[in-house]
């Protein structure tokens, strides 16, 4: 696919509206010859354009007043392609040009190098292959930079707070524990009591709490007990004595009769201790007798200790020490539960003592009215009955709580021992990373976690594929370094360049790869860059930056995939040369037009084009001019020949023609060609004697002088012929004859010198 014509060119740089493009085709091998500031750069900003499809360019060219934008038309492989409303129609890939903004992108602006030239060089060394590599790098590198932001928008959205002084990655990493409030409470009681040694060392452990118990069977059996040796009449006739005596008629009757005793011993007889009386003969001193025996105060004695014991383990003392030890309980269990599990000590001392009291009372009162009645058996009522049952619930609730609660006297020791030797700082620690773990599966924060993760994981995996990706460019670079290097050196020899490149070779920094390379000067290596001496800006002239350039262009273009499909754009690339390289840039050019499908070149030297036309294809050639056309540009058809042959060839054109047909219009400047003919004849036969600005007369003496000699340079007959046509020769002449304008021609003495004059050029 070649680009066959540049059919509109309208509104952009120097063309208004060129349409004459439409007839001068472009050939595989296309010349367009422009003097500077007609439009050259212009097409090959247009050509450039079209490979990338970028419509900036375009723009920036947009020619100065022109009411309308850009309008461009070109025919691409039989079809058209247009740029019209800022964009093109399609874009043409297989283009690559040389120009300014590829020595501008490439190899340096002006004398500098800067950190874009190398990495677009990177790409150009590269090739399609390594920049789709290097490109992958990059987008994964870029990728990378993405994840890392996003990286920090996420460890943000996670509270400091929370995190402690866990960094993300580790706080983000906690596993989920299901016991972890479990372990938080232990860690928590472990800190405090390591924080409280001292205190806990001092604490003592849970006594036990107990409410005295009523002996039921004994109340039953003292109750139940009489005097069975007692006759029922004389009890019968004692208790209704006694009732008659009003209240404490028995206890008053029963210390009479230990006086009457105490009395008979004393007198030998039983009297009355109030009146004296002998009592030996009464009856009823006798029931008296029977009734307060040895047995009734026995059954008193036990009466009374009963009564006792209950007044004494159920009196005020006892309740008061209950309710100190429930305080005791209570003070206790508050210092301990902040280091291990405690049952609540929730008892109603009130209650309880209302229930003790009222047990107590019960028992009491049935304890005294048998001691009122010691000889009728009884049995607790019922009320005392549920007193007692009342009573005794209370005390087993307590009972059961103390049992709690003394069960934790074993985990109080476990305390106390890790305590005493706890590490503080340890402790604190393991409870900052479990209220960690906490926060981090915490239903507001999990997500986030979640999702930080989620993007460490994909920015790992993205690492990975630039691992690889790295992996795969880097063997690439292996060999493509060092053929670009040798190839870049091959054309600089061919150049006749006095430089060669060394250490050419591909650098990765954080904004991407680059290369990097050293000028061998001398064998003197120079750096690209430095802050004072030889380097790249100093030792490198003009034409020496261009050559380089156009050396890293055709380098590249070695390196290139499917080379016969591209369509090669060189503008100028004798802009800055020493006339010393011209040849070689044709011969390197005509070489790579060959292995092409197009090249198009653009310059304002018609002596390079000309080489270059010279030597191609006539079936191949085209040429083309961009001419000036009032204010603006057009393009036109380049008469190629005419502007190839020298002055000379003009010359014996003109001899030939008026020997084939003698023309009057010519025949003056027909004569006057004949000296220079002779001159530049000379100057190629004899060099060494006939140097430029060396008069033919002045060379026809030194013939003269040389006639038989070993310096002989014309032999007699030659140099005599030499004089002929040198004296008919100045006749037309400015130098030797003033009125060489006016002179008498005659035909055929005209005739007869041209044929001898090209003889005597022709001669071996």
């Amino acid at each position: 696919m070649t680009c066959e014509r540049i059919s509109l060119l309208r509104n952009i740089g120097q063309f208004d509206s060129v349409n004459a493009g439409a007839q001068l085709p472009l050939s595989k091998f296309a010349l367009i010859y422009a003097e500077n500031g007609r439009g050259k750069t212009t097409l090959a900003t247009v050509l450039r354009a079209l490979k990338s499809g970028d419509t900036q360019p375009i723009a920036d060219r947009r020619r100065l007043g022109s009411q309308h934008p850009p309008h461009i038309v070109l025919t691409v492989g039989g079809a058209p392609v247009v740029f019209q409303n800022g964009a093109w129609s399609s874009t043409q890939p297989h283009i690559e040009v040389f120009d300014d903004a590829f020595v501008a992108a490439n190899v340096c602006s002006g004398m500098e190098i800067e950190t874009v030239h190398r990495k677009n060089l990177h790409e150009l060394i590269l090739g399609a292959q390594g920049v789709a590599l290097n490109n992958a790098v990059q987008t994964h590198v870029d990728r990378i930079e993405q994840h890392n932001r996003d990286l920090r928008t996420k460890e943000g959205a996670i509270p400091a707070a929370a995190r402690g002084a866990l960094d993300v990655e580790t706080f983000c990493a906690l596993a989920a524990d299901p016991d972890i409030e479990g372990k938080i409470t232990d860690a928590e009681r472990n800190l405090a009591a390591a924080r409280s040694a001292d205190a806990i060392g001092r604490q003592p452990e849970f006594v036990a709490l107990s409410l005295p118990a009523f002996d039921r069977a004994a109340l039953n059996a003292v109750l139940r007990r009489n005097l069975a040796a007692l006759e029922a009449d004389a009890a019968r006739r004692v208790t209704t004595h006694l009732q008659s005596l009003g209240r404490d008629g028995e206890a008053w009757v029963s210390d009479g009769m230990s006086r009457i005793e105490g009395a008979s011993e004393g007198h030998g007889h039983e009297v009355c201790p109030f009146c004296a009386q002998n009592l030996a003969g009464s009856s009823l001193i006798q029931h008296y007798q029977a009734y307060f025996s040895e047995a009734y105060r026995e059954l008193k004695s036990a009466l009374q200790a009963v009564e006792q014991a209950a007044s004494a383990n159920h009196g005020g003392e006892a309740q008061a020490a209950f309710e100190r030890a429930v305080r005791v309980a209570i003070q206790n269990r508050e210092f301990w539960r902040g280091f291990l599990d405690v049952p609540e000590v929730d008892v109603d001392t009130a209650a309880i003592a209302r229930a003790w009291m009222a047990a107590r009372d019960a028992v009491l009162t049935t304890l005294r009215a048998k001691v009122a009645s010691p000889l009728e058996p009884m049995t607790l009522p019922d009320a005392a009955i549920t007193a007692l049952d009342t009573y005794e619930q209370q005390r087993v609730a307590i009972t059961a709580l103390s049992t709690r609660l003394q069960d934790c006297n074993a985990q109080i020791a476990v305390v106390k021992e890790r305590a005493a030797g706890a590490d503080v700082a340890t402790l604190a620690a393991d409870l900052a990373r479990l209220n960690a773990v906490r926060q981090r599966h915490d239903a507001a924060i999990a997500p986030r976690c979640d999702e930080y993760l989620a993007e460490k994981a994909a920015k790992t995996a993205t690492e990975a594929a630039r691992v690889a990706a790295r992996t795969a460019l880097d063997q690439y670079r292996q060999n493509i370094f060092p053929a670009y290097q040798v190839a870049i050196n091959g054309y600089l020899q061919r150049f006749n360049a006095g430089f060669r490149l060394e250490a050419v070779a591909s650098v990765n920094n954080r904004g991407g790869s680059s290369a990097n390379y050293n000028v061998l000067i001398n064998n003197v290596s120079v750096a690209l860059a430095a802050n004072e001496g030889p380097s790249f800006r100093n030792t490198l002239s003009a034409g020496d930056r261009n050559t380089l350039a156009l050396a890293f262009f055709f380098a590249s273009l070695e390196q290139a995939p499917q080379l016969a499909q591209k369509i090669v754009v060189i503008d100028d690339p004798m802009t800055s040369l020493d006339e010393h390289r011209s040849l070689t840039t044709v011969q390197e050019m005509r070489r790579l037009e060959a292995r092409v499908t197009q090249m198009i070149v653009l310059s304002h030297s018609k002596p390079f084009l000309c080489a270059l036309w010279e030597g191609a294809d006539t079936d191949t050639r085209s040429a083309m001019r961009i001419a000036r056309h009032g204010a603006g540009s057009i393009l036109a058809n380049w008469d190629v020949r005419q502007d190839c042959i020298t002055e000379h060839d003009r010359r014996h054109e003109l001899v030939e023609r008026y020997l084939n047909a003698s023309d009057p219009a010519t025949e003056r400047a027909v004569a006057a060609a004949l000296r220079p003919i002779l001159e530049a004849f000379m100057r190629v036969a004899y060099p060494a004697v006939f140097p430029p600005g060396t008069m033919l007369g002045h060379f026809h003496n030194i013939c003269q002088q040389r006639l038989n000699t070993p310096n002989q340079l014309l032999d007699a007959n030659d140099t005599a012929e030499l004089r002929a046509l040198l004296d008919y020769a100045n006749r037309f002449h400015h130098d030797t004859n003033a009125a060489w304008e006016t002179a008498a021609i005659n035909d055929q003495e005209l005739t007869g010198y041209c044929s001898r004059v090209l003889r005597f050029t022709r001669r071996a």
